[in-house]
């Protein structure tokens, strides 16, 4: 038995594809050719039940309640779920001692104590008026090169989303 799931494992071993009896496929490309087979012959692909232990076994309608009884890979997820039930038993006896550390926040309070002024893109007033430092001016500082100014306003439609130019980029 362990002899033959080896076997099966082998990344060059030939299958043959289940939609045309020509077609002799790697096993580590199967996956894909399946789905790609699957589309070239929808007449056969409907004739066609996909096994719910391994994608890759595409059985007869007819056989599948028979497949399914006796299908290799039923085995390993039958023992898969035996051992999560076991580990569940065993992750339930031990309880957590983790406790939720005190929260100093509030949140409504840090809101009332805000200073009452709204903030505003581009100046540098970041003091409270009340706060020691609002006494320092504060000097605005900007990264642009001389000669350049911030806009004022951004424009309406922005020029790389106007299809004005004549084109449209595709990023397909």
């Amino acid at each position: 038995m362990e002899e033959t799931y080896i076997d099966s494992l082998d990344p060059e071993k030939l299958l043959q594809c289940p939609y045309d009896k020509n077609h002799q496929i790697r096993a580590c490309r199967f996956p894909y050719h399946l789905i790609k087979c699957r589309k070239n012959h929808p007449d056969v692909a409907n004739k066609l039940a996909t096994c719910p232990f391994n994608a890759r076994h595409q059985v007869p309608r007819a056989e599948i309640s028979h497949h399914i009884s006796s299908c290799d890979d039923k085995s390993c997820i039958e023992q898969d779920v035996v051992n999560q039930t076991r580990n569940l038993g065993q992750e339930t006896l031990a309880e957590s001692t983790w406790q939720c550390p005190p929260c100093d926040e509030d949140w409504d309070k840090d809101l009332w104590e805000q200073t009452s002024t709204p903030f505003v893109w581009g100046t540098a007033n970041y003091c409270g008026k009340n706060s020691p430092a609002s006494n320092i001016v504060m000097e605005h500082k900007s990264n642009l090169a001389s000669g350049m100014r911030v806009p004022k306003s951004l424009p309406y439609v922005l020029p790389w989303k106007n299809n004005s130019l004549g084109f449209s980029l595709c990023y397909c």
